[in-house]
């Protein structure tokens, strides 16, 4: 397929202005209640309707799937053009994508990997928001050990049935489609043969789900049972026992060393700058905190490692400055970037002294609780896609070129 013409300078700041007038015109006024922090914290009815009318409205504006392949109802354009869109998003605190795993890791992988037909079936009802995606890696006894998934498809005919449970499944109450893998031999020789992945329906008998309250109090993830499901062969993604290459191509996508996905925000933006206005406003010794030169310092450490995540990013489009291992950059991206937004939540919370342990609904918590929320909800993106020590190990293993510990 013919390569879009990049834009140019003039005609990008054209596409800027013309994105932000219509950001500013269609953005969706703020709820009554508190908007979830990301995906994985989508847990009523009224969050997933406002978000999911959000994202078919970006969608309808021709500003999702700009770079995807026009006959699955992409745009078909220029990657630039869709990173311009993300950051006025960021820019100007707009709601996250409600479907973020269609949009980002599951839509990717089909357009790389998938029929036509599955393609034709799929993505442009990812990109309206009107099937929603979930992933179902994870299981309760194999935590990060996604190889030594236990749950089977037994192929029947034209069929398989699916057995087993799958755990962490965010969205999987409102999900109409799950990424899937699962074990379809078990007498190969290492458990990373004999997996298969699928592009499962959540819609059909014997599939339940069973939400499961974090300790924010919030219902993002589910238990998602599997008790002799039965799903048509067409829902394999590749080839019978090639599960495990394709999870690979999920997790490049998940983990941002693939590129390719849909664009729009995967959760709430948090800038530097937020917290500089939470310590103008909070005090210490009755002054504000930011009069502290220990907080001064801090802040200014934030603001460098801001900045220097910012740059990083734009370093992976330029070949020169990639370096010898251009893949570098974006496997430490998703570390760096969930570590910085964690540890940047809890400053903002050590600024509030004793209040500090105030939450969500206390009349005298700062800001209703929203760092503490936000602080508590971090980890699970330092969780979700491989935890910070397995990524600090990949990044060791087959970054820096170490041997395994």
């Amino acid at each position: 397929m013919e390569q879009p013409n990049e834009p140019t300078p003039a005609e990008l700041d054209a596409f800027r202005n013309e994105v932000r007038a219509w950001i500013a015109k269609n953005a969706p006024p703020k709820p009554k209640w508190k908007l979830p922090d990301s995906f994985m914290e989508v847990g009523t009815d009224e969050q997933f309707a406002y978000l999911q009318a959000w994202q078919a409205k970006v969608y309808k504006a021709g500003y999702l799937g700009m770079t995807w392949p026009v006959e699955y109802g992409g745009g078909g354009k220029h990657s630039a053009l869709q990173r311009v869109v993300t950051s006025e998003m960021a820019r100007a605190n707009v709601p996250f994508m409600v479907n973020v795993i269609g949009l980002m890791w599951a839509g990717p992988t089909i357009l790389k990997l998938g029929t036509h037909e599955q393609k034709a079936e799929y993505i442009p009802k990812i990109l309206s928001g009107e099937e929603i995606w979930c992933q179902g890696f994870s299981e309760p006894e194999n935590g990060s050990d996604l190889a030594n998934a236990q749950m089977t498809a037994r192929r029947e005919g034209d069929e398989y049935v699916l057995d087993g449970t799958k755990i962490w499944t965010s969205l999987g109450k409102y999900a109409a489609h799950m990424i899937l893998l699962a074990r379809t031999d078990k007498s190969g020789p290492s458990k990373y043969h004999g997996l298969s992945f699928f592009l499962a329906p959540m819609r059909i008998p014997n599939v339940t789900t069973v939400p499961i309250k974090k300790l924010t109090g919030e219902h993002g993830f589910t238990e998602t049972h599997f008790e002799g499901a039965r799903i048509q062969a067409s829902r394999l993604l590749g080839r019978e026992g090639d599960g495990w290459a394709v999870a690979i191509n999920v997790l490049a996508f998940e983990r941002g060393a693939e590129g390719g996905q849909a664009g729009g925000l995967a959760m709430v933006p948090l800038r530097v700058a937020q917290v500089i206005d939470v310590a103008r406003k909070l005090t210490r010794d009755g002054k504000p905190a930011i009069d502290d030169p220990l907080v001064r310092e801090r802040l200014l450490q934030f603001v460098i490692e801001e900045r220097g995540l910012e740059l990083s990013l734009q370093r992976t489009r330029i070949p020169a400055l990639a370096g010898p291992r251009p893949f570098a950059i974006p496997m430490m991206g998703k570390l760096r970037v969930t570590e910085f937004r964690r540890r940047l939540c809890a400053f903002a919370v050590s600024l509030q002294g004793a209040n500090a342990n105030l939450y969500v609904g206390d009349p005298d918590a700062y800001s209703d609780g929203d760092w503490q929320r936000g602080y508590m909800n971090a980890f699970s993106a330092t969780i979700g896609g491989g935890t910070s020590q397995i990524q600090m190990n990949i990044i060791g293993e087959r970054v820096l070129g170490l041997g395994k510990g």
